[in-house]
Order: structure tokens, then C-alpha cells, then sequence
């Protein structure tokens, strides 16, 4: 068998090994004689002939159960491995472990090219390591050992690789660096074997994590990436397969900078989107089950490893749902739109509220502008309040919520109250409704309207004053406009706020809310009541005095 050159040293492994070991003579095997226990002292002494008594540790006799399997008197083999004091150094564990490490040698000394041992690093000495396993011991040259340099390695567990049986010295020498170089070798060949195109192999699942699987193939680990276990996407590998279980992979990528291998089982699968492209289109109804529920939406599956998305805006025309679960359960059939294909990325969306009627079109076929409903605040914004009529919602601005100047919807009303408006305005094409409530209360005006008719002479103070007139506010809480034409005589600029007008109404719209005023009309109408009262006086004065007498007066 030809070897690396690093087996050829000048001195051989067998002569440093057994160096080793070797004392003040060659080790030998003899019968001897158990003449004396002693159990407090975890001791015996055997006799080895030429009245010569040795001494060996109770824990060699003892069996597994820890009890002592010989006794005073009986026979039992030891090796003699020197003297001490002139005493034999004797041991019977020796002999033990020269029998099995013989029995090795006859079993293995014609094939042991790929034979391969594990065991515990016991002893360093000057030329390796002593490997101890099954109850036989074997060296290793440090030039094989293939340990890092300073590691404590006394007491690891290791693999190494058998390379030389010397029969004569009862000799196994191994090698740790022979057993990684011939890994790597298998492990290379393994690899190129799988990277071959369309190589398909099966594999024995050894580790399952949050992110993937080990997959054993042929001696290599490889992973499967959560993404490369189904065509659905990410899926938990724990919930389909547990340690043990055999898979058909696909070699798809190899990092020989990180030696890591990335396998794929969807990969050995037809891509079912292919028929998803072919056979599905926008628009079309289709059959689906629940498989999933998360709060933002719902997974289904259409089969054959395909699975859609329904976002929760999806499922109802309700704009309030907050859990899908309350409209699904997983294990649910339902007829979907499909809304969106996406090959690129393999994302399938679909629609359950596009097979549902339309509230707002259920809304026009039963309502028109101006009629008067009830309705339910849902949501309270600083601009009105949204009202709820059936499955839709209006708008009621805070303008058209009360006739008191200033009112808003979130001080007047609750989320859940209920309130009576009327439809203002239905905007088809934007699916917009307005809602009006102060259309349905009296205004101010219509009840100023009962006790007032035009040419009434009222009074009121000036609380806007604009380019086009004069808004001034009245006892009765309504407002009117004097218009700068309905002035006269006064002057606008010399006018300030809160300042007390008299007036006469000229106009009262209750329709329109409308109510005028006219500083001028008042003006003629008291000069013809002055020229009245003067044409009842005595004519026999002149009309001039008369006016002046007048207005003395």
C-alpha cells in the first residue's frame, strides 16, 4: 500500500510506539496466581513465579457490575512490563487489550484500506498520540494528527483513518489527516456528481430550523431553504417533514469558498405556475380553500401547490373589517376573482368582495338626492362626521349639521348615535354621498319669517363690514346684509363693529336664508310720512315753514 510522505520517517512509527511503552524489558505475557486481596487498599498481589509477587489495581478485575471476578487462588494472565524496587510492574488490562488488538490485526491485516476508528485520545508522547478504542489502544503520528497547535486534546472523542498493521509488533497505526483528506476527496466527487444538470437524488433529513433543512445526500449535508421547499413559498419545514424522513432533491448551488451546498425539493417538482400562466387570466372565478388567516389578510389554496393572497380590503366591502377572521375560518371553500397574476415574482391575488353586489350601486337603485333617511355615526373627524345608510357612508360636513354658527359633528354627537339627514348629493362617479341635517331643523330665519314682514323696522348691531355691504347681526340671533347701495345716507366708512343700525327689511328668502335690509328704503319711507303729516296741516302757511317747523319739532 503506498503511503504520503509524511509516513516515511527515519524512525518508525511501530518503534516509537512501542518505545513508549517500553522500561527495563520487552513486555511478556505469564500466568499468575492471586495470593492476596486487599479491598481497602483496591489492590490484589499475584504471584508471577520465581517467588516474585506483583501488584495490580482491583478496578482490572472488577466486571461491569463493579464486582470482582476472581478471587485468592485463582489463575489469571498478566503482562510483565518492568520492575520497580525489584518488583514486577504487572498488569492485566494489558493483556486484555494485546489480545483484542491481536484479534484486530488477524481480523483487518489483509484489508483496511477504508476501515475507519473512533475513539479518545488518552496519551500524548514524543512521537503522537495514543487512541484508545473498544478497549484497544493505536497511534497516531503528530504529523497526522491534524490538530491545531496548543489545542488540549487529551480526553477528545475522534475519527481517524487506519493506515499501517504491523503483525510482528502488534501495532495499528492511524491517521486523522488521511481520514479529512479522503472526506474531502469523497465528499468533492459527491458534490460535482450532484451539480451535474438534472442529477436528482434522495436524501435523508437530518436537522429541521426556522430557515430550512440539513439534508443528507450520500455522506454531504446540504440545506433546503424554506423558499425551496414548495412552490407556495416560505413555508414552515417542521409542519411537512421531521428528522429521519426521505426526500428527492436537486443539487441547485454550491459555495466552495463556504463549502455549503443548497439543495431544493420544489425544484424536482413541475412549477405548477406554468399552467397558473396558461390557464388562468385576470377576471376569472375561481374555487379556492382557506389555508391560512394572518390580520392583514387571508392565504388560499388553489391546488397543486398554488396559493393566492386576499387582502383584508378584499374580502368585504365593509370598510371596518378588522379581522378576517370573523368573515373565514381555515378549511373554508370560496369563489374568488382573480384581481392580479404576476409571473415574474409568483404572487396570485385574489378578491372575494368582487363577486359580492356593490353597496353603493345597491345604494343609487334605492335612494335619490333630497330623500331623508337614518342613519349611524361610525367615525367623527374635525371636518363633520361619516354616517352609515345600509352598506355605504355618507359625508355630513360640519356646515350642513346645525344652523348655530360654528357647530361641529364631534361636539354635538357619539360614535353609534343615530341621526336623521337628508341626501344632498350623490356623486356616481366618485361614489361619493353629502348629507345635510340642518336642512330638516327650522333656521333662525324661518322663525324670524312668522313674526316679521317686509317694510318692518328692525335694529341690529354691524358685525362684518365687506366690500359689497354690511352683515349686521339682529335681537332675534339672525343675520342680514345691508347692500352699499341700501346705505344711504349712511356712510360705510364711517361705520364701526357692534355700532347700531336701524333698518327696514326688504327681503326675507327663507329658502335661499336670505334676509336684507335697507337703511335707505327707511329713509324715504319716514320722509313720505313727514310729507304726509304736512299735507293734513293748514295750507294757508307756506310749505317751506312748514318742513322747517317740522323738523324743529
Amino acid at each position: 500500500m503506498a503511503f504520503d510522505n509524511e509516513l516515511v520517517e527515519e524512525e518508525s512509527f511501530a518503534e516509537l510506539f512501542a518505545a513508549s511503552e517500553r522500561e527495563q524489558e520487552s513486555n511478556r505475557i505469564v500466568e499468575g496466581e492471586i495470593v492476596e486481596i486487599h479491598e481497602d487498599e483496591n489492590k490484589a498481589l499475584v504471584g508471577v513465579g520465581d517467588k516474585l509477587e506483583g501488584i495490580i489495581s482491583l478496578d482490572e478485575i472488577r466486571d461491569e457490575n463493579g464486582e470482582l471476578k476472581y478471587g485468592v487462588g485463582d489463575k489469571i494472565k498478566v503482562m510483565v512490563t518492568g520492575y520497580y524496587n525489584e518488583r514486577p510492574k504487572i498488569s492485566h488490562k494489558k493483556v486484555l487489550e494485546q489480545e483484542k488488538i491481536s484479534n484486530f490485526i488477524n481480523e483487518h491485516k489483509d484489508d483496511y484500506e477504508d476501515l475507519v476508528i473512533e475513539g479518545t485520545v488518552v496519551k500524548k508522547n514524543r512521537g503522537g498520540y495514543v487512541i484508545e478504542s473498544e478497549g484497544m489502544q493505536f497511534f497516531m503520528p503528530r504529523s497526522l494528527a491534524a490538530f491545531k497547535e496548543g489545542d488540549n486534546v487529551i480526553g477528545r472523542k475522534i475519527k481517524a483513518q487506519v493506515i499501517k498493521i504491523d503483525p510482528e509488533e502488534s501495532s495499528v497505526v492511524v491517521s486523522r489527516r488521511k481520514l479529512f483528506n479522503e472526506e474531502r476527496k469523497r465528499k468533492k466527487e459527491i458534490i460535482d456528481k450532484l451539480m451535474e444538470e438534472d442529477t436528482i437524488v434522495e436524501g435523508v433529513v437530518k436537522k429541521i430550523t426556522s430557515y430550512g433543512m440539513f439534508v443528507d445526500v450520500g455522506g454531504v449535508d446540504g440545506l433546503v431553504h424554506y423558499n425551496e421547499i414548495s412552490y407556495k413559498g416560505p413555508v414552515n419545514p417542521s409542519k411537512l417533514y421531521k428528522e429521519g424522513d426521505t426526500v428527492v432533491v436537486k443539487a441547485i448551488n454550491y459555495d466552495k469558498d463556504k463549502r455549503h451546498l443548497s439543495l431544493s425539493i420544489k425544484a424536482v417538482q413541475p412549477d405548477p405556475w406554468e399552467e397558473v400562466e396558461s390557464e388562468l387570466d385576470e377576471g376569472d372565478t375561481i374555487t379556492v380553500t382557506v389555508s391560512n388567516i394572518e390580520n392583514y389578510g387571508v392565504f388560499v389554496d388553489l391546488g397543486n401547490d398554488i396559493e393566492g393572497f386576499l387582502h383584508i380590503s378584499e374580502i368585504s366591502w365593509d370598510k371596518n373589517v378588522r379581522n378576517p377572521a370573523d368573515y373565514l375560518s381555515v378549511g373554508d371553500q370560496i369563489d374568488v376573482e382573480v384581481i392580479e397574476i404576476n409571473p415574474k415574482t409568483h404572487k396570485l391575488r385574489v378578491s372575494l368582495k368582487a363577486l359580492q353586489p356593490k353597496p353603493f350601486d345597491e345604494f343609487v337603485k334605492n335612494y335619490r338626492e333630497g330623500d331623508v333617511v337614518e342613519g349611524e355615526i361610525t367615525s367623527l373627524t374635525d371636518f363633520g362626521a361619516f354616517v352609515r345608510i345600509g352598506q355605504v357612508e355618507g359625508l355630513l360636513h360640519n356646515q350642513d349639521v346645525s344652523w348655530e354658527k360654528g357647530a361641529k359633528a364631534k361636539d354635538l354627537f357619539n360614535i353609534g348615535d343615530k341621526v336623521e339627514v337628508k341626501i344632498a348629493k350623490i356623486n356616481e362617479q366618485d361614489e361619493k354621498i353629502s348629507l345635510n341635517r340642518k336642512a330638516l331643523l327650522e333656521s333662525p330665519l324661518e322663525t324670524f319669517a312668522k313674526n316679521h314682514r317686509v317694510n318692518d323696522i328692525v335694529k341690529g348691531k354691524v358685525r362684518d363690514i365687506k366690500d359689497f355691504g354690511v352683515f349686521v347681526t339682529l335681537d332675534e340671533g339672525v343675520d342680514a346684509l345691508i347692500r352699499d347701495e341700501d346705505l344711504a345716507p349712511l356712510s360705510k366708512d364711517e361705520l364701526e363693529k357692534d355700532q347700531e343700525i336701524e333698518a327696514v327689511i326688504s327681503q326675507i328668502d327663507t329658502k335661499r336664508d336670505r334676509l336684507r335690509l335697507s337703511v335707505k328704503k327707511l329713509d324715504y319711507i319716514k320722509s313720505q310720512a313727514l310729507l304726509d303729516e304736512i299735507n293734513e296741516d293748514d295750507t294757508s302757511n307756506s310749505l317751506g315753514e312748514l318742513i322747517k317747523d317740522k323738523i324743529k319739532k
